[in-house]
């Protein structure tokens, strides 16, 4: 009922217009002495009805738990809001479109509690225009066990990737595989993935793994992502998979790190 209570209180204003801020205005917002949340869409979602009604509900849930530890947190240690309310912001935004039907999606957050710096954090979404619904990418493979030989061969990769993005930005690890240790062979334990772009129309040049600092360093090292291209999971692939991926990953795409 405490719950009910505190969500009750709390005020979501929805707009449907682009903001003042950051170029548009925002697709929810909620706003009180404990918290300032905000959720944006970015254009191209807007324009795929069934995703934003999606992607907007889940931001909506997002405000509203955001809004009830905020309060929570202001009861037992209300020294924290000494410097005024929590700031968080919520940003959907689409990575790639491939064969006309799998969406990528990058959900990007950032919050301020007034600790030591603000943090951010990246999740990802992969939505199936014709089924009108979130997936994974299990359909675009033979097998996704844990453990298995397309999860082996997808975090070799990825590890690969990041150690030489590392090296881009001299960051030197030691142990070598200490950043990497809590990646798992496992779809939900390797990291947020998206189709990635590529030189070839319609196609995927293989699979984006979003990372956001502290997961596979440093805070200050800042966010990663690790690519792997679809050749090397080319063995693993259903004939879906083999007709989605194909081409190169674009330049820009590469120096975006995206």
């Amino acid at each position: 009922m405490r719950t009910i209570a505190v969500l009750s209180a709390i005020t979501i204003i929805s707009f449907a217009s682009p903001s003042l801020a950051a170029d548009r205005k925002p697709d929810a917002v909620l706003k009180n002495k404990n918290i300032e949340a905000r959720v944006l869409l970015d254009d191209p979602i807007k324009a795929e009805a069934t995703l934003a009604a999606d992607s907007l509900a889940e931001g909506r849930k997002w405000l509203e738990k955001s809004a009830a530890e905020a309060a929570a947190t202001r009861k037992t240690d209300p020294i924290l809001f000494r410097d005024g309310g929590w700031d968080f912001e919520r940003k959907y935004s689409i990575r790639s479109v491939v064969a006309d039907r799998y969406i990528s999606v990058l959900r990007n957050d950032y919050t301020d509690t007034h600790g030591a710096h603000p943090n951010s954090d990246v999740n990802t979404i992969l939505w199936d225009k014709t089924e009108n619904k979130r997936i994974s990418i299990r359909p675009f493979f033979i097998e996704t066990a844990d453990d298995g030989p397309a999860m082996k061969a997808i975090l070799k990769a990825v590890i690969a990737s990041l150690k030489i993005e590392k090296k881009k930005r001299d960051v030197t690890d030691t142990p070598a595989d200490e950043p990497y240790k809590d990646l798992k062979p496992s779809l939900l334990k390797i990291g947020a993935v998206t189709l990635a772009p590529s030189t070839e129309a319609g196609k995927s040049s293989g699979l984006t793994f979003h990372y956001p600092p502290y997961a596979v360093g440093a805070y200050a090292e800042g966010a990663y992502v690790g690519f792997v291209p679809w050749e090397t999971i080319k063995p693993y692939l259903t004939p879906e998979g083999l007709r989605i991926f194909g081409g190169k990953r674009p330049k820009g795409d590469e120096d975006d790190g995206q």
